[in-house]
């Protein structure tokens, strides 16, 4: 068993990042995955890395916090003594981290969003796509043909309640994907962004209130249902295996024109 093509994704063990881990797989791209579970959900990794070899390509997960500096250079330099030094680069690199505090800014004293959970939320979901992405151009893991994808939600523009240190992690992952794109489109590198629909993922199932989103949601869409993480996957595909390598810098909506309808 041997791949020819990589994907990268960050926050691979559920919803959109298990999602495109399959798709891609079954379009012959290895997987690396990192991801961070407990004892509980490992389980639904293996079964994931069970999918992705039984359609013949190469699964290496890391269970790791994907923030840390430490545990990130660890991850590059296995995957680089996996590549070996002439390997082409990573076709694909996706984050997808979905971990962050979910409090109101105000609040009582004790309710507020501290500090440390506002640093630690646009950490993990915004700022570690720029630390990801230079470490791997260092180190030659990413360049001609490498397509960076990021997920965004409509809480980037928009506001929930208990949303606010998410919908400001969301503003900037946008706004690290414009800057990206600029300094990697020399490289044949592109990034971009991808605002999927209101999708039933765990990470959605956190959120105070979201049984009402998921209503609204279905209401609104004209297709009638929410976005599903395999209509994000194909995008995705579409994305990596098309010569689409002139777009980039965008905010590309995978929704069934949920957000365009009021």
């Amino acid at each position: 068993m041997s791949s020819e093509n990589w994907a990268l994704i960050l926050g691979a063990s559920s919803g959109f990042g298990a999602a495109t881990a399959r798709t891609l797989a079954k379009a012959g791209f290895g997987i690396f995955g990192v991801h961070l579970d407990r004892r509980a959900t490992l389980g639904l990794v293996e079964d994931l890395k069970k999918e992705i070899e039984a359609s013949g390509q190469e699964a290496l997960f890391f269970n790791v916090n994907a923030s840390s500096d430490e545990k990130r250079a660890e991850v590059i330099g296995a995957i680089k003594e996996k590549l070996g030094s002439k390997s082409p680069p990573i076709r694909v690199l996706m984050h997808s981290l979905a971990f962050g505090t979910l409090k109101p800014f105000i609040g009582g004293k004790d309710e507020a969003i501290n500090k440390a959970q506002m640093d630690m939320t646009l950490d993990v979901m915004a700022h570690s796509l720029v630390y990801w992405t230079r470490d791997l151009v260092r180190e030659d893991l990413l360049g001609e043909g490498t397509r960076i994808i990021a997920m965004t939600s409509s809480g980037g523009e928009r506001v929930f309640p208990y949303y606010g240190a998410i919908s400001a992690a969301k503003a900037a992952l946008e706004s690290h994907i414009r800057q990206l794109s600029m300094e990697l489109i020399s490289k044949g590198i592109s990034a971009n962004s991808i605002r999927a629909g209101v999708t039933d993922t765990p990470a959605l199932r956190k959120i105070p209130g979201n049984e009402r989103m998921i209503e609204e949601a279905t209401r609104r869409n004209p297709g009638g249902r929410l976005t599903k993480p395999e209509d994000v996957a194909e995008a995705i595909r579409a994305l990596a295996l098309s010569g689409c390598h002139w777009m980039t810098g965008n905010v590309i909506g995978v929704d069934g024109g949920e957000n365009i309808v009021e």
